[in-house]
């Protein structure tokens, strides 16, 4: 079967599946209140349903898979759902997108499920800003947990998203801490959903106004590679580390989009902001329904829109960054 690949020439190797839409932060702009179940809601995905679902993808050629959440953590499975990806042929990488506290206690475990990469939510290095941000003082052991994530040979990048008069003049703390450590730290540009808008017009900062700074500084734009995400990705010659840059709102950020998302709860989204979700769970119940599953996949990706409207204040459905996996 050829690859997913839709109307403008895109193709999408690279799936980000949510595991559970539950967090155990109160990010101030994500979940500031802290999460609320919905008790009507279906429960997530299990691991007989997660197993289908990869191989119908691998199937159309997805070989790139991130594991998120909201915290994929809260899950107790978190392990088995590790092993279940790992297993599926065609999955070359796969990767989770964590916030860090329970990274120091189960990296070996997670590691040995088939681990083979991990994006951890940093955003500040100032222990009270961290905290103000998030809502728990954990930095100290989220930092020790990514530390032993680099002695233990896992590729690691830091998430940051920019908040104006929060943590946006924080450059030369993350510069410091790159020029030992072999890490990514993405800075991620602060986008609309559908609860933030008060939150988004106080905070929101372009992020090329940091890539503007990074260029004056030496730092050099790399070429990107096939499978990557959506940063813009730089080196400099004396930093062991390298930066990222995560830029929704800048031109023609939406070219180069090579991944889909999978909800919790099964729905396919063919844009983090799109308007519609499209249920796949009914045909995740038995092997046998893996033709009409990869049917369905082959026929959905020509609904997907050049670009998202994000410049014109249309977030789609997505309430909070949580309930789709960011």
């Amino acid at each position: 079967m050829s690859p997913l690949a839709d109307r403008y020439g895109r193709r999408f190797p690279y799936l980000r599946l949510s595991v559970i839409p539950a967090c155990n932060f109160r990010c101030t702009y994500c979940l500031p209140h802290g999460y609320h179940a919905d008790p009507h809601a279906a429960g997530p995905l299990s691991l007989a349903e997660i197993a289908r679902l990869l191989r119908g993808f691998t199937e159309l050629g997805m070989h790139k898979l991130r594991i998120t959440g909201g915290e994929p953590s809260v899950r107790h499975d978190l392990a088995g759902i590790l092993r279940t990806a790992a297993a599926v042929p065609g999955i070359t990488k796969l990767a989770m997108t964590t916030n860090g506290t329970l990274l120091s206690r189960h990296l070996r475990e997670w590691m040995d499920a088939g681990l083979n990469a991990i994006n951890v939510s940093v955003d500040s290095l100032d222990r009270a800003v961290f905290a103000r941000i998030t809502g728990h003082d954990r930095l100290p052991d989220i930092l020790r947990g990514v530390d032993m994530a680099l002695a233990a040979g896992l590729p690691v990048k830091l998430n940051a998203v920019l908040l104006r008069d929060v943590n946006d003049a924080q450059l030369p703390a993350w510069l410091d801490y790159l020029r030992e450590h072999h890490a990514g730290v993405r800075f991620i540009e602060l986008m609309q959903t559908g609860d933030n808008l008060p939150f988004f017009r106080d905070h929101h900062v372009r992020a090329e106004s940091l890539e503007t700074q990074l260029q004056a500084s030496g730092w050099q734009l790399l070429p990107r590679v096939a499978d990557a995400g959506p940063a813009r990705e730089y080196r400099h010659p004396d930093y062991a580390g390298r930066i990222g840059i995560i830029a929704p709102y800048s031109q023609d950020f939406c070219a180069g989009c090579n991944r889909l998302r999978v909800t919790a709860t099964g729905d396919l989204r063919l844009c983090l902001f799109g308007e519609f979700g499209i249920p796949l769970r009914p045909l995740l119940q038995a092997d046998e329904q893996r033709d009409e599953l990869v049917r369905a996949l082959g026929g959905q990706i020509g609904r997907k829109e050049q670009g998202h409207f994000l410049h014109d204040g249309r977030t789609g459905i997505t309430p909070h960054l949580a309930s789709t996996g960011g």
